[in-house]
């Protein structure tokens, strides 16, 4: 399909790969405009992954962002056929879901909640019901499933011809057999790329090189932290019970996927423990090829697979399919601009959801590369939230593995990846270990989750094994003094002559405040959403200090960048590695910090910063508070934060976890910036007015004013649920909220509140929702609560401004 001999000397925009993202991005690359938009492909296209892959298409995903991309891919490929006349075998049987188990039956009751909320077709059926829809499964252990009529597949290959005709009806250009050996960059941006039929001057490069995708983004100094896992799937001959097509059935207790394919079956895995694969085992010349078959590793699903389908005994097989996809650290692909090189876009490490959000996904990827920004918030999908010692191959290696046998999981509340851990230990990680922590991975982080001598938790979605021990922690930063690590927060330092004008065109917060001073401020997009929320101080009159949160230090440095401008006399440093931060909070704080010799520090007002000494070490102290306890964040060189943690343990200050740190500041009704607030949310919409300083001209201002004129569509509220600790109510965020018999919105966060001694939650409503009775819908059963626009703990906030 190679169109012409010779490449174009330039293309406003070059797709690498022509696996079904490559093929979606260049056909909606042409359909937004770009005529000369070129792929290239160093084999053939749908080589590697997409030609193998089951092609199944379900709507519904964890998020609303990742279920949007599956639900255009959906509405796309029907009507491809319609646009190219080149069928894309797309058959709409539904898909049905079972449980085995009293926790996936909750699970799938959220699932069905969750997918309603999202304006999908779903529906809780009973064993029988389920029995009906597939006639074929022994249903004698099945408690429950959910119905998805909407669901379906595709044929993969005639899906990307389908959109390959498409583009190049619109002028894009194919070159297959066409391999990039070399990608050009002028100060830090894409400036061509070199390949095997000579070189591509372009200003953006979309990279869709599924398996490969880690050493052809290094060709940019990019990172693109992506791994192959070995992928199988059985396929039998035509078997007499089986008739036309079938809804595909999930048996996720069991690791099966399992559907009809030529009058046979197709029995698929996701099992608890993968395999994986070096990319250079499969070499440059892998495309249609497949693994060896390992049937002792299949074996365990065989089993899983003849308890659920007895006419599997004496089917006939055809195949044991193996073939290699691609998996990123944390399951979720990487979509969108990256870091470290303007104009070098990645669309790749699919997770085996390639066909299902493909058609999305592409959409998306296309559209920030001619509008600057995603059509949506795709914040989970952005390849800034991993940290560099991601890209690491033997990490990578061992972590990829447990992402596939995640796959079908039950997705417990706090549940915790086991390997590849301990890459980023905090320069406190010594003492936390000797106070019996446990951990959970933040951005490579290991960050303490609570402080307990038991055994590893129990999960499931009610009461966790950790409660009391959360209640401790809450309590001790509630009536006397806690420490928490606060050192994964991002610390970017801001400097040079022009640092204050040019943070003043960035931020919504007034930056010519005096050194000493700290402030919370936004930085938003031209369409109002906030990018980032953060914590600033004035250090001096050229320099100042960013705290982000601890995901978002690699995005905010690249936020930085791009917006400054040629005559920009200012500089950015990701200083995090360099500090520990503690903050001391709690009523005790004031008598520990005469009792380590600093007094000084109740004369630091609130949200104000000074430098002093405790125990010989020079720390910066700030005055304010993340969980409504009054305190300082106390920041230290890192080399010297054990020093610093000593003395304050040793004037009684006990530690505390992110668990008691995340329930206290939803009951100070605190919004964190990926759960309760992204891209799409303006500032007024999240009560976030005071951030918003009046006199100065930053980016998205224009479009508050219109939304100032005529009101926020929504609300960000408390939730304060009726039930107290044994009520039944254990809300975990992702559920909807109800008013009247219909959803109004939905809960970001939530937790136990310890202090009000009630479940709690932060929920984004309609505006006529923002202060009513409303039930929240958990796992099917709705529960009684109220919203209202404030704080459910110390609404003035007295408390946390200390004497």
């Amino acid at each position: 399909m190679t169109s012409g001999l010779t490449l174009p000397a330039h293309a406003s925009v070059v797709v690498v790969g022509g696996g079904v993202m490559g093929c979606s991005t260049l056909y909606h690359l042409a359909k937004l405009g770009v005529g000369d938009a070129v792929l290239v492909e160093r084999n053939q296209l749908t080589s590697g992954t997409t030609w193998h892959s089951a092609a199944q298409v379900r709507a519904l995903r964890s998020t609303r962002s990742m279920t949007e991309l599956a639900r255009y891919s959906i509405s796309l490929y029907p009507e491809l056929e319609h646009e190219t006349g080149q069928a894309t075998g797309w058959i709409n049987k539904g898909s049905l879901s079972i449980a085995t188990t009293p926790d996936r039956l909750v699970h799938i009751e959220r699932q069905v909640a969750l997918a309603k909320m999202f304006g999908l077709t779903a529906a809780s059926i009973s064993p029988k019901e389920a029995k009906d829809i597939w006639p074929l499964m022994n249903a004698g252990d099945v408690i429950g499933a959910a119905w998805s009529p909407d669901d379906g597949r595709v044929s993969s290959s005639d899906l990307c011809a389908a959109l390959i005709k498409g583009a190049r009806s619109r002028g894009a250009r194919v070159f297959e057999e066409t391999g990039v050996i070399g990608i050009l960059t002028e100060s830090g941006r894409i400036a061509g790329l070199e390949t095997t039929r000579g070189a591509i001057s372009t200003d953006a490069i979309a990279l869709c090189t599924g398996l490969w995708s880690r050493d052809a983004a290094a060709m940019a100094g990019v990172d693109a932290p992506v791994w192959p896992c070995e992928h199988f799937y059985l396929l039998t001959k035509p078997i007499d019970d089986l008739s036309g097509n079938v809804p595909t059935l999930s048996d996720h207790d069991s690791h099966l996927y399992i559907r009809d394919d030529s009058g046979g079956l197709l029995v698929g895995c996701f099992e608890p423990m993968g395999k994986a694969i070096a990319p250079e085992t499969l070499g440059e010349g892998f495309a249609f090829q497949l693994l060896p078959e390992d049937w002792d590793h299949f074996e365990p699903m065989m089993i899983n697979a003849l308890h659920r389908l007895p006419a599997l005994e004496t089917a006939e097989v055809k195949t044991l399919l193996n073939g290699p996809e691609s998996f990123t650290p944390d399951g979720t692909f990487l979509l969108g601009e990256a870091a470290e090189t303007r104009g070098l876009y990645l669309g790749c490490g699919m997770n085996s959801v390639g066909v299902a959000t493909g058609g999305g996904a592409g959409m998306a990827l296309a559209h920030n590369v001619v509008h600057g920004h995603m059509p949506m918030d795709l914040g989970e999908v952005d390849p800034a939230r991993f940290p560099g010692c991601w890209n690491d191959a033997d990490a990578l290696a061992r972590r990829v593995p447990e992402v596939l046998g995640r796959h079908y999981e039950i997705t417990y509340p706090s549940r915790q990846w086991t390997t590849a851990r301990n890459l980023r230990p905090t320069p406190l990680d010594a003492a936390w270990r000797a106070e019996r922590a446990h951990f959970g991975q933040v951005h490579g982080w290991e960050r303490p989750l609570y402080f307990s001598k038991t055994a590893e938790p129990r999960l499931g979605f009610g009461k966790p094994d950790w409660f009391d021990t959360v209640a401790g922690e809450v309590a001790q930063a509630h009536t006397g003094a806690a420490l928490f690590d606060q050192s994964t927060l991002g610390k970017i330092t801001v400097a040079g002559p022009d640092a204050e004008r040019f943070l003043n065109r960035l931020c919504t917060g007034d930056m010519s405040r005096p050194p000493g001073s700290a402030w919370f401020t936004l930085m938003l997009n031209p369409r109002g959403g906030i990018e980032h929320d953060m914590t600033v101080l004035r250090l001096d009159d050229e320099e100042y200090r960013l705290s982000v949160g601890t995901v978002a230090v690699k995005r905010a440095v690249a936020w930085l960048r791009r917006h400054r401008q040629e005559n920009d006399r200012v500089d950015f440093t990701d200083a995090t590695t360099g500090y520990a931060t503690l903050a001391l909070t709690g009523p005790q704080a004031f008598p520990i910090a005469d009792a380590v010799g600093v007094p000084d520090l109740r004369d630091i007002p609130y949200f104000r910063h000074a430098r002093t000494e405790i125990a010989g070490v020079q720390v910066r102290a700030v005055r304010l508070s993340y969980v409504g306890e009054a305190g300082w964040e106390i920041t230290c060189p890192a080399d010297r934060a054990i020093d610093l943690h000593d003395a304050l343990a040793g004037a009684s200050a006990r530690p505390a976890g992110l668990f008691a740190q995340t329930a206290m500041r939803i009951e100070k009704r605190f919004l964190a910036h990926g759960h309760d607030i992204d891209s799409d949310t303006d500032p007024l919409t999240a009560g976030l007015a005071f951030a918003l300083a009046r006199d100065t001209d930053f980016i998205g201002r224009g479009v508050l004013e219109r939304i100032r004129e005529m009101g926020p569509a929504k609300s960000i509220v408390t939730v304060l649920f009726d039930g107290e600790e044994d009520g039944g109510a254990w809300p975990l965020g992702d559920e909807p909220v109800y008013r009247d018999g219909r959803i109004v919105g939905q809960t970001t966060s939530a937790a136990f509140g310890h202090r009000v001694g009630k479940p709690i939650a932060v929920a984004v409503v309609e505006r006529a929702a923002a202060e009513t009775a409303v039930e929240i819908d958990i796992a099917g059963t709705r529960h009684l609560a109220r919203t209202f626009p404030g704080a459910a703990f110390d609404p003035a906030g007295s408390r946390m401004r200390g004497p």
